[in-house]
This record gives C-alpha cells, structure tokens and sequence, in this order.
C-alpha cells in the first residue's frame, strides 16, 4: 500500500508525554503487521541536542549511526524495538543549515529564499522521508514543543500542505490537556478547546485528539469536547496517569487509538491483536514485589537527564522478578567522610556518564568504596574512566592518576584523548559516535553476560580513552580489559574477576536495551545485584 502519515503534534504546555504516545502508536501498528518508523522534529536551532546542557534539555539519545538526538528515540527504540538512525532526528538548525547550504551551492538559480517554500519544502521532504532509502507502510512523525511556540510555525505549515497533498494518507494526532482544578472540583477542557482552535487557526484540523489528564473522564465530557473540536467521539481518547508507561500501548488499544487512525485513513481494521509479549512483561511488571535498592552516582539531579538507564535498570529488574528502586546520589556531595552514609542500603551501584570535571571526585570516591566493599558496580562511559582512575591512584599508587580532560598536565594519563580527537576544534557532532565492534576475552563475567557471544556491537559518545600503555600494569593487579575493538585496538571494557560485579564500559549499553529484549549486561548486574 502507499505509505501513510501520521503527524504527533502537542498543545497546552510542554511535558504531555508525545513521545510516549508517539511510540505506542508505532507499537500498536506493529502489532498489526505494518511497518513503522517514527521520526522526532525539534523546533530548536541547534543542529542537535549533542551540545545542550542535559538540565536543559534531558539525555542526549545517540543512534547506532552515530546522531545525537532527542531521549525520545530512545522511547521510540525501546517501545518497537526498531533501530533509528540520523533520519528519524530533525531539528530546525538543520533544516536551515541545509537550505543555506544548497543556497552557497547556487541549486536555488538565484531565487530569494524565503521560509515559504524553501524551509517548508525541506521540512516537508525530510517528513516524507525522501532519500531516506526504505519503504514503510507508517511514518509517524512527532513535533516537540507546542502549538503556538514562535518556533513551530514552518513546521505547522509543512504539515498544513502535507495534508491537502496527501488527502487520507496522512492523519494528524494531537495531545492536549485536561487539568483538574481541585478548588472547584472540576476538569476544565476549555484549555484544549483553545489549542484546537489555535491549531485550525493554522489551517490543521485534528483528526484525533488524545487527552492527557489526571482524573478519569467521563463520555460526556470526551462528547463535549469532540463537539466543540469538530471531532468524532470515538477519536476522543484519554491518556490517564498509568504506574508505568509500558502500560500506555494497552491503554491506547483498550480504547481504540489504532482502530480510529486505520478508520480514518480508510483502511479495515480486522482483529486486535494479542501483543502477547507485552502483556506477559506488565505481568511479570505488577507481579514483582521484592525490592532491590541501586544508586545512581552522578552530577545531574534531573530524572530525564539518566532516562535509558534510569529504563535499562528497571527493565532488567522486571525480568528478574524484582521491584528496582533507584535512588540517585549526587556526585558533588560524595567526600570519604560520608560515602558509606551515602551508599548505605545499596545493593548495587552505577557510575553515571557525564563531561567535564565537576562530580568527578565524588564517583572516584564512590567507586573505590564499591570495590573495597564487593558491592556489585556498573560505571558507564566517564563512570568506566572513574573506575580506571580510582584503581591507578588505591592500587597502582599512581596518586596523581587522571584523565587529560580534567588535568592536562597529570604524569600518569591513564585516560587519554584519542589521537584522532586531537586536530578536532568544534564541538557538536565530533566526538566518537555510534555502534562500533568490541570482542571479548573468552571466560570473562562480560562474556558470560553476553550469552558467550565473541564479537558485539555497542553504541559510543565520547572523546577520550582508556590508555593502552598502562594496560599490563591493570591486567597484573587484577583489572581486566576484557572487551577491545579489534580495528583501533581501544579498550571498551574493563572488569575485577575477583568482585561479585565490578564492570566499566566505555560504551552505552542503555541505548540498546528494549521492552522485549534487556540488555544482557544490565540483566547480570541486576541478577548480581538482586543475590
């Protein structure tokens, strides 16, 4: 069939959860058979998210082909399992950055370029995905921020011209809120009645609206609002507060969400379909009922800022019959003095990654606790270096061991900018990026976790390396580099065979853990951790 679209667009205030229901739409759809991608665009000017401090704008998401993107790819990725890459993220700086490009080239034959058409046309091409190389029965397409944002426009008007151009091939999906004023008692829908109305006032006529709200609503008001809105009442579907977002497919299904969207664009809706291994996990979900404690050391005290291994953990835990509680543990309030006060109750212990120099003492800290005490340990990309830097200082007796990112000037640099890294002055999209191989020593706990696979496939985002020179003066003292990339010969992995768990990663194994499928790394520090 010709592929269709479906545009997510948001109203009232940020934060409604588009992503969710983005990725849940995908899911239902899979279900059915079809095949899906689901696309972000962000009204921002940066090209992407890589420079944005993680306060402003949560984790920085990074596909197998090397993109920064926005953390909701990670819910699109974990929700399908479906593997995105630099298509499925646009923002306005590279919609701009490639018209102005095309405009150097000359490829404009001198015409005055104008938002309209030219910004608009190249939105309208990366949404049709033109060029992107692969055919797909649904192409789900979400818009951040919020209806009425000064930054939104082109991309309202993009969407304006591609539903007159694609006629039922395309609906539009639109995410409002309900609040509930506790003083009256009363749910008010007037708020989405003025953010449809703002969204026709821009040529756009939602064709179904999913309210987000607190408290259930009733069928009269889902009929107040379909009347007011221009709306069928089976396309008035609520998104109650749920105990876990896995629950938000099931809940979109219940009512019918996929069901009215093939209606709508004029296709049979058949049987709904089972979705067996989704509602064996919320099973296993609202079955678990012991609770291991695990903490997150880091520096940024947001929850979107950890969001993939905030979800790697829990999906872990759900799979190993426990209920994970995960306290975080800010690293700039670590000292020797109060980290056993601090860890105090944890059954296991992630090292966060970050940049920069702030924090860092804390995990080194932290980590050397861990250690001496066999609490079962996860560092990640910078918490993986915390590790190497913490074994060169308490047991190699390097005191001054560092990494060059935070003294340049260390004697012992056991963590190293990469050579390649060394000529690079920009910033944004220049640091080791997306999936490269890794092979593992045979016998190794990382090894074990893997299922006994030789050769993996991890995800990067770093600029600076585990140094190569110091690496036999680790292995005698009982720090293993169990995990190498066979091409550049760098170490990705290191583990103490002699600890319950005790393993670093200079990869990030939480991009590629999924509702159906864990990661196996974290499902064996869970599993430790859990013992």
């Amino acid at each position: 069939m010709d592929t269709k679209y479906i545009f997510i667009t948001g109203g009232v205030v940020s934060s409604l959860g588009k992503g969710i229901i983005s990725a849940s739409i995908g899911k239902l759809l899979q279900a059915r058979g079809y095949k899906i991608t689901i696309q972000k665009f962000d009204p921002y000017i940066n090209i992407d998210p890589g420079t944005l401090n993680p306060y402003e704008h949560g984790e920085c998401y990074v596909t197998a082909d090397g993109m920064e993107t926005d953390l909701d790819l990670g819910h699109y990725e974990r929700f399908t399992g479906i593997e995105t890459t630099r298509n499925n993220s646009v923002t306005t700086g590279r919609i701009y950055l490639s018209v102005i490009e095309r405009e150097r080239r000359g490829d404009y034959l001198g015409k005055t370029i104008q938002v309209v058409p030219h910004i608009t046309d190249e939105i309208k091409r990366r949404m049709l995905r033109e060029g992107a190389g692969e055919a797909y029965d649904f192409v789900i397409t979400e818009v951040g921020g919020t209806i009425g944002d000064i930054e939104s426009a082109p991309f309202m008007e993009a969407i304006r011209q591609l539903r007159y151009q694609l006629g039922r091939n395309a609906v539009c999906v639109h995410l409002t809120y309900v609040p509930y004023l506790k003083a009256a008692g009363e749910l008010k829908t007037k708020p989405t009645q003025h953010s449809v109305k703002e969204l026709q006032s821009m040529g756009i006529q939602p064709d179904i609206l999913v309210l987000r709200t607190e408290q259930h609503l009733d069928d009269n008001m889902r009929m107040k609002v379909a009347s007011f809105c221009n709306v069928d009442l089976e396309c008035v579907v609520q998104s109650e507060d749920l105990p876990s977002i896995y629950e938000v497919p099931v809940n979109m299904q219940r009512q019918g969400l996929d069901a009215a969207i093939l209606r709508k664009i004029g296709i049979p809706v058949g049987e709904t379909p089972a979705m067996k291994p989704w509602h064996t996990f919320l099973d296993k979900q609202r079955n678990a009922t012991r609770e291991v404690h695990v903490g997150l050391v880091g520096k940024y005290d947001l929850q979107d800022a950890y969001k993939s291994i905030r979800e790697s953990l829990n999906l872990a835990g759900i799979y190993n019959d426990v209920k994970l509680k995960i306290h975080f543990i800010n690293s700039e309030e670590v000292t020797k003095e109060n980290v056993a006060d601090k860890l105090k109750g944890m059954q296991g212990v992630v090292i966060c990654p970050g940049f920069g120099s702030r924090g860092i003492e804390g995990k080194i800290i932290a980590a050397e606790y861990t250690r001496t005490n066999d609490i079962p340990t996860f560092g990640i990309c910078l918490g993986m270096q915390m590790m190497v830097i913490e074994f060169a200082r308490n047991v190699l007796c390097y005191k001054d061991a560092n990494s060059v990112e935070m003294d340049a000037d260390t004697k012992h640099n056991v963590i190293d900018i990469m050579e390649e890294q060394k000529s690079i002055t920009q910033m944004g999209g220049t640091m080791r990026l997306g999936a490269y191989d890794c092979e593992l020593v045979e016998g190794s706990r990382t090894w074990e976790a893997y299922d006994e696979e030789k050769l993996i496939r991890e995800r990067h985002r770093h600029r600076y390396e585990f140094n190569n020179e110091y690496q036999k003066e680790y292995e005698a003292a009982g720090m293993k580099c169990v995990g190498i990339n066979p091409d550049a010969q760098l170490v990705e992995i290191v583990e103490i065979p002699e600890k319950r768990w005790y393993i670093g990663t200079q990869f990030h194994p939480e991009y590629s853990s999924t509702v159906l499928h864990p990661h196996p790394l974290f499902m064996s520090f869970v599993k430790t951790c859990s013992e």
